[in-house]
């Protein structure tokens, strides 16, 4: 089903610490399946009208496309920037027993 397909959802932000916390909330939640941080990325793009040049952590959540609008809306919610970079991508592939898994996880509420 569509609504099953396992996606990834890419998150920057201003600390590790922030990163972290998304996360973990997302996961104990049962809204993604796992998080990872990348704690420094450098990032640079333009914010009214002068370029911005920062450190920041990036979020990678793998989450199901049925959980995604949740997902979205939670970090939206609850990020401390303005206007977060939340990206979504498909997961067009990968092992068959780890996606599974993303499936048995998100809306679960099994914590074993």
């Amino acid at each position: 089903m569509a609504e099953d397909r396992p996606v990834l959802i890419m998150v920057t932000s201003r600390t590790r610490d922030e990163a972290e916390r998304l996360g973990e909330e997302l996961v104990t939640s049962h809204l993604a399946a796992s998080g990872s941080v990348i704690p420094t990325i450098h990032s640079f793009y333009y914010w009214e009208g002068r370029l911005q040049r920062e450190h920041e952590a990036l979020l990678l959540i793998r989450t199901t496309a049925a959980a995604a609008p949740a997902v979205h809306a939670y970090v939206l919610g609850h990020h401390s920037n303005q206007l977060p970079e939340v990206i979504q991508l498909p997961i067009e592939g990968g092992a068959p027993a780890y996606l599974a898994w993303i499936n048995e996880q998100v809306g679960s509420k099994d914590t074993r």
